[in-house]
């Protein structure tokens, strides 16, 4: 849980630059947004590995 409560705050802290990029065409945004969106890829994958590990540790 601790992990998607970072994925869930990534996305607000986020949320601010991809209206820059998107509504003002702000370049420097752009190059923000898609770092925090490689991080949250990172994240993610990190949550699968979790949630595989813990469901087959139930059998």
């Amino acid at each position: 849980m601790e992990k998607f409560s970072k994925v869930k705050a990534a996305l607000a802290a986020v949320e601010a630059d991809v209206e820059k990029f998107y509504n003002a065409g702000n370049a420097a945004a752009g190059t923000r947004v898609r770092k925090a969106m490689q991080d949250l890829k990172v994240l993610a994958q990190e949550i699968r590995a979790e949630v595989t590990e813990k469901k087959n540790s139930g059998k």
